[in-house]
């Protein structure tokens, strides 16, 4: 296999811009930081037992309502701090900014055994709304937005809104749930949805730079679980304004409307440990589990995706829309009803480089044609490569890889293994098939292909350890590529490990599994 240095170069560029690379106070805040930090004022609010005519500076002088905080002008290093175990109505927003080393802090005070506190903003724009501002941290609230049920209100649950404002730095959601926002089915540039950092306008470049949201739950909301979007983005003159920093890490999404989880218009963004369970749930537009659109540099993995609904898109991953670079490694899907992977790229846009390599697709499908299992769909995409993946499912009435014309995608020492009996076809004449191994299925033209039963643990795969291989399995020592990272014909072929925390073997395995 020959794969271009660059892309390795570009990976490893991205995981140290957003990874182990950050200083001791990156490490607390999710971005890196200058200046000298500041301590500001701490301000309460207890909606049980507050006063709006206390000066809300200690725990037994707290405001009582939201509102009256929303009217406060909060600074570097101030922190607001709602109480466990009580419950607001209402918008918070907060006006102000922090500042590099002194953000504005969120939180809850009082006993840690109590609920976090939560805020239900009864149909409003969002529940926890921020606008025009930077250097904000939040943590440990509980947000719902539930008003009557609507067609054309956009609704969320903590919104982050840019309008023609330059480059915003620094944003933390940590410990944050939301849940029961009944949005109506609006995607971009205005989104409903769970925690939503938006970039709208036309008149001054914008986009974020360092945004983090991590250990939080989204439940039960429609439609974007947690998203980023953006009206601005590469340009014809070469500028570009997408958004950096951006990390999206062990997040929970259960029962969304649309999209799970979405990186929109970023660069060298990372999602990671993140699970999703029920997505596409009720909307009438075009969605998957965890993916990027006009997004360069972006890494994904160790996340699972379960439970997407309905056979338009509803794929777990997804490489759509003008995306270079792209990476999905490690990742877990199964039982999902519009399948593993889709590869859209976009009409008028480059899609290049990306490479899919060492996942697990465990009984996935998507019965409507031209889809599959994966499917190579829209306009044709430049050198993307999917590579030691193991992809099992137990429908006959699935296609395992459909393509309805699109090139520039080569399938190398994959595994393939359609339904017993009656098998599962792959319908694609398009693309490079190179090394791989079919079980109950029809061969493509590959020149190297392996026929035969690859011995999983389990004949009848539902997790993935139910895919190992046995011994004396056929695939074992059978995979083309090279295992050294040092090769130049293939720095990235061999990421130093496979699914399950293996070294890669030289030569490799066929499939995710390269255990010896």
């Amino acid at each position: 296999m020959t794969l271009r240095r660059s892309t390795s170069i570009v990976i490893l560029t991205a995981l140290a811009t957003t990874g182990a690379a950050a200083s001791p106070a990156a490490a607390q805040t999710g971005t890196a930081q200058t200046g000298t930090a500041r301590t500001g004022t701490a301000y309460y609010v207890d909606c049980a037992k507050g006063d709006d005519t206390a000066p809300g500076t200690s725990a037994s002088a707290a405001w009582r309502t939201v509102a009256k905080a929303s009217g406060h002008t909060f600074g570097p290093g101030d922190r607001l701090l709602l109480k466990r175990g009580t419950s607001c109505t209402g918008v918070l927003a907060p006006q102000g900014a922090g500042a590099a080393g002194a953000p504005v802090r969120i939180d809850a005070y009082g006993n840690k055994r109590l609920a976090k506190p939560h805020i239900e903003a009864k149909g409003a724009r969002a529940a926890l709304h921020l606008v025009d501002t930077e250097q904000w941290e939040i943590r440990n609230l509980d947000l719902s937005n539930t008003g009557p049920a609507t067609t054309t209100r956009r609704r969320a649950g903590l919104y982050v809104q840019l309008t023609d404002y330059g480059v915003a730095h620094h944003f933390v959601v940590d410990g944050v749930d939301v849940h029961d926002v009944n949005g109506a089915d609006f995607k971009d540039p205005d989104p409903s949805g769970g925690i939503l950092f938006t970039v709208q306008g036309t008149a001054r470049p914008t986009r974020f730079d360092g945004v983090r949201v991590s250990d939080s739950t989204v439940r039960h909301v429609d439609r974007t679980g947690i998203g980023t979007s953006s009206t601005w983005g590469r340009d014809e003159e070469g500028a570009n304004w997408l958004s950096t920093g951006v990390r999206f890490e062990r997040n929970k999404v259960y029962d969304v409307g649309g999209d799970a989880i979405v990186v929109q218009k970023a660069r060298g963004a990372l999602a990671e440990r993140n699970y999703v369970d029920g997505f596409n749930m009720r909307s009438a537009g075009y969605n998957a589990g965890l993916w990027a659109w006009q997004s360069d540099d972006v890494v994904y993995q160790y996340n699972e995706v379960t439970g997407g609904h309905g056979t338009r898109d509803s794929m777990a991953y997804d490489i759509d829309g003008g995306n270079n670079r792209n990476v999905y490694r490690y990742n877990y899907s199964h039982d999902n009803e519009g399948g593993f992977l889709l590869v859209c790229n976009a009409e008028d846009t480059v899609s290049d480089g990306n490479r899919v390599h060492d996942n697990i697709s465990v009984n996935d499908r998507n019965t409507a044609s031209p889809y599959g299992v994966i499917s190579v769909v829209c306009g044709a995409s430049t050198d993307t490569r999917i590579y030691r993946n193991t992809v099992v499912t137990n429908r006959s009435d699935t296609a395992l890889v459909s393509n309805n014309g699109p090139t520039g995608v080569t399938f190398q020492d994959n595994v393939f293994v359609g339904a017993p009996g009656a098998g599962s076809p792959i319908k694609d004449t398009v693309s490079t098939f190179t090394g791989n191994l079919y079980w109950h299925t029809a061969q493509p033209r590959d020149p190297g292909a392996v026929v035969a039963d690859p011995r999983f643990v389990d004949p009848a795969p539902e997790k993935p350890g139910d895919v190992r291989l046995r011994e004396g399995s056929p695939a074992r020592g059978a995979g083309t590529g090279t295992a050294d990272p040092d090769d130049p014909d293939d720095p990235d072929g061999t990421e130093g490990h496979d699914y399950f925390g293996n070294p890669i073997p030289d030569p490799p395995n066929i499939g995710a599994d390269q255990g010896s």
